[in-house]
Parts: structure tokens; sequence; C-alpha cells
């Protein structure tokens, strides 16, 4: 820290008790003077000499026997008039970047200038603050710390604007010419820099990081801290990204817990409006601050209850950048008043907010540059790739919550349905949970959940779990079957024809139907294992080569399943033609041409 000593007299300040101040010579004092609760016994000559404020209160007295004057307002209080008085004494005195904002304030007060007597203290302090205090990093942070508490004596003496130029103009200079002390996580620097700490026997010096300064600026207060961002910005050197890496630092500084997401406890209104500040100084660049960050903001504004113009700027952003999100990011547990354990609704606003600006930044694209839009395209659906994946893990974590509503969960899974997605196994394993934390759902509550996933689209080792899942619908469990078999053979399922009474597969005119009981019964594990069996079957079947003893096997287990299919649509027989809106068609109505055609946003067929 830089200092300034000014005078060369010793100091003969003594006390005498708490608020009793007096210069210890012989001659008499003949002044005194009260600043608040402390009163200083002086000499009129020095002071002065150096003050015309002083000279105009004591000449301008109404009663010339008073040797007492009042200046209670004076900026600094008695610390700031004693080091004023002192140098008037020509006492030594040290001014440092602590209390040179007090004492440049108080001379102003007690108009300690050039027009009084030349070299006075006010030029002093003026020419220590611009060859010095403004030309240090640090210091230059604690003058304008501390000029808060001098406001408006401060701003109207340019101490404030100085400062904030000086700190922009240090901000924003090549990291490679910073060669002064700044704040930062060593550790951070050596691991960006490597392990490697030395090269050809010599120690490299570790470089200077683009983000340096955020730390430091982070001991201001958020009214200053705002404005030295602003000047930042306005001087347009910094990026926008080094912007919004000194916003996350300053948040993760200033709230409580932040990190955890909660800001509870402590001055409520302090920490609704550092919100609301920080909010406002994000640049307007998508690229400037992390989803997860915007998501701890939001989760914040909503607990301490900010405006709803600070809310609805932040779910715009997360709309933005919602692909970047993990499902920790989002779960969150809900607030007061809420029935469900999890802010369900909330990320239903914030998928909605995604889909809205995919479709506005599909609807702006430039018509003309066909190359730019085949880039928006894959960058599209990237994005709706990962939100998809996003929304289905954070469906089967809410699923577990046992007082969450199929409506709720079926609308937020539903919001995605038209996402492209490599495989549907996310939204089966959502579904699998939360049939298995409701085990008395209705056939029709379990007809709606299941009819969210692409039967068509499980991977191998979904269709191997779903084919024993004893809590989904019989007729689920046979559509997978049907198009495992049909990837497995590849030829368009006709090995799995075979599996089919002849009567209950043929031409999409059939009328043939099953009830809701005959598909949507909960299977029983022999079932599932016959079934299982017979497509195993086949697939070993159109590999060819088996032997005798496995071509037996295969057709006992071929007879059993035939058996189990026989009886789902042994209805045709009983019951004859049913064209009642109840009844599920016959799996085999559908081509392969057709499933294969068919998206994987498509929902399953619903009796």
């Amino acid at each position: 820290m830089k200092f300034m000593k000014l005078g060369s007299k010793p100091d003969q300040f003594k006390t005498d008790g708490d608020n009793v101040r007096y210069v210890a010579t012989e001659l008499a004092t003949d002044l005194v003077i009260s600043v608040a609760d402390t009163k200083f016994y002086l000499h009129k000559f020095p002071l002065l000499s150096k003050s015309s404020r002083l000279q105009k209160l004591v000449y301008g007295r109404s009663d010339e026997y008073d040797d007492e004057i009042n200046i209670d307002d004076i900026p600094g209080g008695a610390g700031a008039f004693e080091i004023c008085a002192k140098f008037c004494y020509g006492m030594v005195v040290t001014l440092n970047a602590y209390n040179v904002v007090a004492v440049r304030c108080a001379a102003a007060f007690l108009e300690m200038n050039e027009t009084t007597e030349k070299g006075n203290i006010i030029y002093k302090i003026d020419v220590f603050l611009t060859s010095t205090i403004f030309r240090s990093w640090k210091d230059s942070i604690i003058v304008l710390q501390t000029a808060k508490s001098f406001l408006p004596w401060s701003e109207e003496l340019k101490v404030v604007s100085h400062c904030l130029d000086a700190i922009a103009i240090k901000a924003s200079i090549d990291p490679s010419n910073v060669d002064w002390s700044y704040t930062y996580n060593r550790s951070k620097i050596l691991s960006e820099n490597g392990n490697d700490s030395e090269w050809n026997g010599v120690k490299k010096q570790p470089t200077v990081p683009k983000d340096w300064w955020v730390e430091d600026l982070c001991e201001l207060q958020i009214d200053m801290y705002k404005r030295v961002i602003t000047t930042i910005r306005a001087n347009g050197r910094i990026t926008a990204d080094l912007i919004g890496e000194s916003l996350k630092s300053y948040a993760l500084r200033r709230l409580p817990s932040f990190s955890k997401g909660t800001t509870q406890g402590g001055d409520l209104e302090k920490y609704k409006y550092l919100i609301e500040t920080i909010v406002s100084l994000l640049p307007s660049e998508k690229s400037c601050v992390s989803c997860s960050f915007l998501l701890k903001l939001l989760e914040a504004s909503i607990i301490l209850e900010c405006g709803e113009t600070v809310r609805r700027e932040l779910m715009q952003r997360i709309g933005q950048k919602l692909d970047e999100a993990t499902v920790g990011d989002i779960l969150w547990h809900s607030t007061t008043g809420e029935t469900t354990l999890y802010s369900i609704d909330l990320v239903h606003k914030m998928v909605e907010q995604f889909v809205m600006q995919q479709h506005s930044a599909h609807n702006h694209s430039v018509e003309d540059h066909d190359f730019q839009q085949m880039c928006i395209g894959l960058t599209s659906d990237a994005s709706k790739i990962k939100v998809a994946k996003l929304v289905d893990g954070y469906l089967a974590e809410a699923a577990k919550d046992s007082s969450l509503p199929l409506s709720k969960f079926a609308e937020l899974a539903e919001m995605v349905s038209s996402f492209p997605r490599s495989s549907h196994d996310g939204i089966y394993r959502a579904i699998d949970m939360y049939l298995k934390e409701r085990p008395g759902l209705t056939k029709s509550e379990k007809k709606r959940i299941c009819s969210l996933m692409d039967c068509s689209k499980l991977s191998a080792d979904a269709c191997a779990h779903a084919v024993q899942n004893e809590r989904l619908p019989l007729r689920i469990v046979m559509q997978v079957l049907f198009f495992e078999q049909a990837k497995a053979s590849g030829a368009g399922g006709g090995s799995a024809r075979a599996l089919l009474p002849g009567a209950s597969y043929g031409s999409s005119s059939s009328t043939t139907t099953n009830t809701s009981d005959d598909w949507d019964g909960n299977q029983t594990s022999e079932e599932l294992k016959t079934l299982k069996v017979g497509v195993e079957s086949l697939s070993l079947k159109g590999k060819g080569g088996e032997t005798d003893a496995k071509a037996k096997a295969e057709k006992v287990a071929d007879k059993k399943a035939k058996k189990v299919f026989s009886r789902l649509w042994s209805n045709k027989d009983k019951k004859g033609e049913n064209s009642s809106s109840d009844t599920s068609e016959s799996l085999g109505s559908t081509s392969v041409e057709e499933t294969r055609s068919t998206p994987s946003t498509t929902k399953m067929r619903s009796s």
C-alpha cells in the first residue's frame, strides 16, 4: 500500500478522557472546536492561516467572547479534522488509501486550498491521489470502497470518477502487461498453466489469467461495483464472457450459500437488490454466463420474491441456453404453497420458453442464406436432443414424488415429444419409475403414460428390461417384442408374424379387435417368459444352422408363444366382430413399413 507523510514536527496532540483533545505546548489555547462529541483545545493562528472556513467562523461570531466553534457536519468527523489540524501545526501525518478520502473531504470542508496558502493540504492530497493512488490497482479499489461513506463530497470532488476510470483502464489492459499485485487463486493459475513449471531448468513465470481482476472487485459494495462494471463495459475492451465471470464471482462472494442455491437469512432486501443489479448488468451476448448460473439466479430471485421483470429476463435467458443445463440444475424443491416435491411447473415454463425461442429463431432465419439455415437447423436439432434428454432425466427423478399428478408428468413429456431422440430409453425409465411408485394406476392412466414413448425407439437393453417388466401393460410388452424381432430379423418383422394367429394378422381392413382387458391387464412372469423365448427362437431361426436339439426347443417355444398370443386374440371366435371404440387394433394391422416411417415423436396407438 502506498502512503504519504506530511509535516516534520513531532505529534503533540494529547488526550484527556474520551472526548477531549489538546496540544501540549507552553502557549495557552485560545480556540475550542467541537466536532460531534469531541472537543479540541487549539490555537487560532496555525489553524486560521490555512483554513478559510475557520476564519469565517471565528471572525463571524456574534459573541466575540465565545471561543467555541461547532463543526459537527464536517465529513470524516473528529478523526479527519484532527489530521487537518495536525497539518496546520506542521506535525507529522500519514495519508494512505484508507484515510485519504476522509481527509480530502474534510480539507474541502475547511477550505484548505491554495487561495488560503500555497502548498496547502488539498494540493498535496491531489498530487498524492494522481501520482500514486490512482496508479495502484488495489489502492484505487480501497479508495473507491471508502469513498461511498463520504458521498456526496467524494462525488463532487471527482474522487469517485477518477477511481472508476483508473480501475476500468487497468482491468482493460492486456494481461501480458500486468505487473502489479492482484488477488487470485494461485492453484487455479497452476492448473491453467499445466504442471510443467520449469523449462530447460529455468522456472517459468506463470502467465496472468484474463480474469485476474474479478476477485478484487468483489470487495466493493454493490453500488460501486455496478458503476465499475458499467465503466469497464463502456470502454469496450473487455469481452462479455469476462464480464459474466465477474458477475458470477461477485454473486458467489456476496450471496450467502449461493453455490447451493439458497439465500435465506440476513438482510433480504439487500440480497434482493443485489440479484436485481446483477441481472441488469448481464451482457446481451448468449455466451456471457452459463445456464447453471442463470438457474441459480432465478432460484434466488424466486426465494427473495424479486420483481416480475427480473424473473422474466432470467427465464428468457435460460430459454436460450436450456440445452446446457443438467438435471441437478433444475431439480428444485417446491416453494411454499405447492403440492409437489419439485417445482415441475417452473420447469414446464423453462421448456416452454425454449420451444418459443426455437420457433422464433426458425421464423426469423435469413431465407437467402442456405448455409446459414443449415447451420441453424443443425444447432437447433442438437439443442432439442439435449433438452429432450434433460426432460427425460428430470421426469425420472420427479416421478419418485408420489404427489406428482399424471397430468403434469404427461404435459411436460409431451412438450418435447416432437424433439429428435436417438432412443426413448430416457422416457421409458421415467415412465417405469412413475409406474413403480404408483401401483394403483388405472388402465386408462397406464395407457396415457405409456403412450408417451415409442417402443420402436428402445435400445436392446431397454427392450430386455421392458419384456420382463410386470408393471407395463401387456400390449406394450407385445409391441416391444414385435419391434425387437423386426430389428433382429431385418426383414420387416416377417418372422414375428409367425407368432400371430393367421386370423388375427391380415390386412388393415380386418375388423377383429380385442378388448381393453385383453390388452392392458398386467401380465404374469410366465407369460412374459414364454413370449420372450418365442421371439428369441425366431431370431435363431433367421440365422440358420441350428442343431436338432435347438430346433426341437424352438418348436416347443413357438407353440407356447402361439398359445399366449392365441389367448389374446381368442375374442375373435367368442365375440365375433367388434367395432367398439374402446377396443384396440391388432398389432399386425400396422405394417412394418409404416412403423419404420413413423418418426420417434409419434405416440403409440392407444386403444
